[in-house]
């Protein structure tokens, strides 16, 4: 089967390629903004009214935040890198501060892939690397397409196998 039929030939892509997430993660982002936006609008609508300001303080904050939101998801994408380098996943990320990630196969101790109902509905995952260390350190891939984050989760799983033969004591 070619590409053209619908397969895809770059699952796993060589050692140091630097891969962006799937476009459609902008719609989940752009989702959860303008949820985030509405239950805002609602709050700033009923603090209005019970103080008796404007009609129309809940409808502006919604469309404010909501624009915020859906502006902050289109730059949130264009930042987003990672990359699967020899001994280590390098992580890239942040609109006002950037992030720069980088994760050594030896401290990967699992690594599961996800959905949400957003990420669902538009047919993407999540690979989420839990990693030894310090609370929090461990990091999340959103974008993914399903077959991707399976196949992310299963070669950071062999690399962190590999490496913990090279690190054994």
């Amino acid at each position: 089967m070619t590409a053209v039929e619908g397969e895809r030939l770059d699952v796993e892509p060589p050692a140091g390629t630097v891969r962006t997430l799937d476009p459609n993660v902008r719609v989940v982002w752009a989702a959860q903004a303008l949820v985030s936006a509405l239950v805002a609008g609602v709050v700033v609508g009923i603090a209005s009214s019970i103080v008796r300001g404007p009609l129309w303080a809940g409808p502006a904050a919604f469309a404010l935040l909501g624009a915020l939101g859906v502006a902050l998801s289109v730059a949130r994408y264009r930042v987003w890198r990672y990359q699967v380098r020899e001994d280590s996943l390098f992580l890239e990320r942040g609109v006002f501060t950037r992030t720069k990630t980088v994760v050594p196969y030896v401290r990967i101790q699992h690594v599961d892939s996800s959905r949400g109902p957003l990420e669902r509905a538009v047919g993407l995952a999540s690979a989420v690397v839990y990693t030894a260390g310090s609370r929090g350190a461990d990091v999340t891939i959103p974008g993914l397409i399903p077959e991707d984050a399976e196949a992310l989760q299963d070669r950071l799983k062999r690399l962190a196998i590999a490496a913990e033969g090279e690190d054994a004591v």
